[in-house]
């Protein structure tokens, strides 16, 4: 593999960002720090997959940048469900409930890497 581009993690964590944005564009104006932290959290997945991507020469490098990366989707899980518990009136619950789903498939697919990265499989 030659470009993060490549990998499935790096593309969802992408293609899920303007999904995350047109949801909390629904949210209040005063909710302006839950709106930082889920974007924040959102944005951190595909930049630390190529911080670690970069140092892939470096197993350990790698799956640490995958672990934060790791981090951070399960950090947007509990901003979403922070979302849809707090019940705004102008948030879709279906689209936020659908972005929890897919950023569980993203954590699970993160961690499968991680497995894959600890326990390689020998080519002997």
């Amino acid at each position: 593999m030659k470009d993060v581009t490549e990998l499935q993690i790096y593309k969802r964590a992408m293609d899920l960002l303007p999904r995350i944005y047109e949801l909390v564009n629904q949210l209040p104006r005063n909710e302006f720090e839950l709106k930082s932290q889920v974007c924040n959290s959102a944005k951190a997945i595909s930049a630390q997959i190529t911080e670690g991507f970069a140092k892939k020469n470096s197993q350990n490098e790698f799956k640490r940048f995958l672990y934060m990366a790791l981090g951070s989707s399960d950090e947007t899980i509990t901003h979403l469900w922070q979302i849809r518990i707090l019940n705004f009136s102008n948030v879709n619950c279906g689209n936020c409930d659908a972005l929890i789903e897919e950023y569980k498939v993203e954590s699970k697919q993160i961690n499968s890497l991680i497995q894959k990265i600890r326990n390689p499989i020998s080519n002997v």
